[in-house]
């Protein structure tokens, strides 16, 4: 069969599965199975595919149709510009997320330029980070990047997640910038004074189950994605941690959504500089707050 009509088939049985953006997921499961680009699928729409492409594509369209996420298929996400390893081990990076990326930034440039230090203006140097129950890496791995001379450290309590984040950090050739611990939260965490906790924790009350996206529900790690009864459970159980693990006037940056956020800011009640945050959608995103 010619690439055209193959894609073209796919997009049918996409749509009629009711998956989400069809022709996106048709071109992106034949992208992974030729090994190409959308340029090259547009320009070569008559290429005969080989018998063997014909039955992985076959098969990435038919783990696509039963709610299996196109990430964890093709083993890729991208997340900050980083092309990331994921499975099915880890949550699948989003979007919302690089708004943690962008709050770090935001405070360490504007603690910088209150303490007048253009010598540091570009690598941030001397910063420590933590990236509490950092999954596939991605926020860890993103934060090296545009902290040149900080010192970044990333837990997880899964091992498995654990693997896909070193996998992650030594494609990106930061193995050495990352230290990774094998934990719950910050427990046996030996560094203190970081000037950053961040955290995209799991924050999904298991009320709103129901509400959760099917795929997610079915193919993401739950451990990742629900946090117990409110929601609330594992970010309770981290601000006090985070308040002993952080220096004087260090910051607290977590991800959360629009059902947690008053109950999030409760639970900052005595930290300095509370706020949270709308992502794009003007849902509430990002609670941050500085001991």
């Amino acid at each position: 069969m010619q690439l055209r009509p193959a894609l073209n088939s796919a997009i049918d049985r996409l749509t009629a599965a009711h998956v989400p953006s069809p022709r996106m997921n048709a071109e992106l499961l034949i992208m992974f199975t030729l090994d190409c680009d959308r340029a090259y699928l547009y320009a070569h729409p008559e290429r005969e595919l080989t018998g063997d492409e014909s039955q992985r594509y076959e098969e990435a369209v038919g783990r696509r149709t039963s709610g299996v996420p196109a990430q964890y298929i093709t083993g890729h996400q991208e997340f900050w510009g980083l092309d990331l390893i994921v499975s099915p081990a880890v949550l699948i990076p989003r979007p919302e997320t690089e708004h943690v990326i962008e709050t770090v930034l935001e405070l360490a440039r504007t603690d910088l330029r209150q303490r007048d230090d253009p010598a540091n203006a570009g690598g941030a140097g001397g910063l420590r980070i933590v990236d509490v129950g950092t999954g596939s890496g991605a926020i860890a791995i993103a934060l090296a990047e545009e902290f040149p001379r900080a010192e970044i450290h990333a837990t997880d309590i899964s091992a498995e997640a654990l693997e896909v984040a070193r996998a992650n950090a030594a494609r990106h050739e930061l193995s050495r910038r990352i230290r990774f611990y094998q934990t719950d939260l910050l427990e046996g965490v030996s560094a203190t004074d970081f000037d950053f906790v961040v955290s995209n924790p799991p924050y999904v009350g298991e009320s709103e189950e129901d509400e959760v996206q099917l795929e997610v529900r079915k193919f993401e790690p739950r451990r990742a994605v629900f946090a117990g009864a409110t929601g609330l459970e594992v970010i309770q159980r981290l601000i006090p941690q985070a308040r002993n693990a952080l220096r004087p006037g260090g910051w607290l940056v977590v991800e959360i959504s629009g059902t947690i956020a008053k109950g999030v800011e409760s639970l900052l009640a005595g930290w300095r500089d509370v706020e949270i945050t709308d992502d794009l959608q003007g849902i509430a995103r990002i609670a941050r707050g500085q001991k």
